[in-house]
């Protein structure tokens, strides 16, 4: 059974509090976009398809079971200003806000087209709930291309391992996963031969996230040090490299959880193919290069601390991007999205998909 990071039924929501995995399994109860902002915003729920869907989703049940409007136009200013804060819970990836710029053109379609407020109230709770289907959907579509684009490189029959950096599955999106996903696919057609993670410090999602899926799943697997990869790629087990992506520029430049980047400049080095795997939802035509993305600094004690225990000296300085940017160049195998792969260069293609 694959695990589920979002649990929905119209009027309820509840998300896997993955701060306290791989030792806890705790589900807590979303009924606002409030609480939708800071499960965000605390990393309760991450990875970047997830958090754009549990941000809508908190604002149908909130819109579900919460306060009557008298008037659509009411109804449809309370929508805009709750997505916009819902916007602010993390900026680096950019499906929530993509997204809420969908919901809002809905609704304001919705609400000049008349019907009245329940009407417009439906409309934008069906939306939502219409996101979570089409992220799984997706999700195994890129799983399915990317598996394809990984064995059309190698031998006849022979197994592929992959290495990939934080965690891009069930616990990420809304089922299957995107760079874990493509892992999953491999498996399914049995020509996996090992997933290497990196633990992914300081948060250590791949330690205790991926790891966590991989076990679940039963899917043969080894976790290395974040700063154990370039002697792991050296001595060739792996065939390839595939990690997520929460946002991609318009000439392919990609942002992805801190370390990513010189997980590509050592995959160059070693001649291995490096691979982004993201919905198309991650791509943002409107931003010319990496260097326009923002990049979201995480609290000191993260790096400070570990397990509640402080490990650093008093007095030190922190600098702690939760990000970094990966230039197109280095990613060499592709991007893989629902629509296919495509090379780094030409991402922008992905509007004529």
């Amino acid at each position: 059974m694959t695990l589920e990071a979002i649990r929905y039924s119209r009027g309820r929501l509840e998300v896997l509090d993955q701060l306290l995995l791989p030792h806890q399994t705790v589900y807590i109860p979303v009924p606002d976009a409030d609480a939708g902002w800071a499960v965000i915003n605390k990393m309760q729920v991450r990875g970047a398809p997830a958090i754009a869907i549990v941000g809508c989703l908190s604002l149908a049940v909130e819109l579900t079971t919460g306060r009557q409007f008298e008037t659509s136009a009411a109804l449809l200013a309370h929508v805009r200003q709750r997505l916009a804060h819902l916007i602010t819970s993390r900026p680096t990836a950019v499906n929530l806000k993509k997204a809420a710029v969908t919901l809002i053109e809905l609704a304001e379609s919705a609400e000049s087209g008349g019907g009245g407020v329940e009407k417009l109230r439906d409309s934008v709770v069906s939306a939502c709930e219409a996101m979570l289907a089409a992220d799984v959907a997706d999700n195994r579509a890129i799983g399915e291309h990317g598996a394809a684009a990984l064995l059309s490189s190698a031998a006849a029959g022979s197994p592929v391992s992959v290495l990939t950096h934080c965690n891009t599955g069930s616990l990420a999106t809304a089922g299957h996963g995107t760079a874990l996903g493509v892992i999953r696919s491999l498996h399914a057609a049995g020509r996996l031969g090992r997933a290497y993670c990196t633990e992914t410090r300081p948060y250590m999602q791949g330690a205790r996230l991926t790891s966590y899926e991989l076990v679940h799943d039963a899917i043969p697997a080894t976790l290395v040090c974040d700063s154990a990869v370039s002697a792991l790629l050296r001595t060739g087990r792996v065939q390839a490299v595939v990690v997520g992506a929460d946002r991609v520029a318009a000439n392919g430049d990609t942002a992805n959880k801190i370390g990513t980047y010189q997980l590509a400049i050592a995959a160059a080095h070693h001649s291995v193919p490096f691979y982004i795997a993201a919905p198309a939802t991650s791509i943002d035509l409107g931003l010319p290069s990496g260097d326009q993305i923002p990049i979201e600094e995480r609290p000191a004690d993260e790096m400070l601390q570990l397990a509640g225990q402080r490990v650093a000296a008093q007095g030190i300085e922190v600098w702690n991007p939760a990000f970094d940017v990966t230039p197109a160049s280095l990613i060499t195998g592709g991007i893989i999205t629902e629509k296919g792969v495509l090379p780094a260069g030409e991402v922008s293609r992905i509007a004529t998909l």
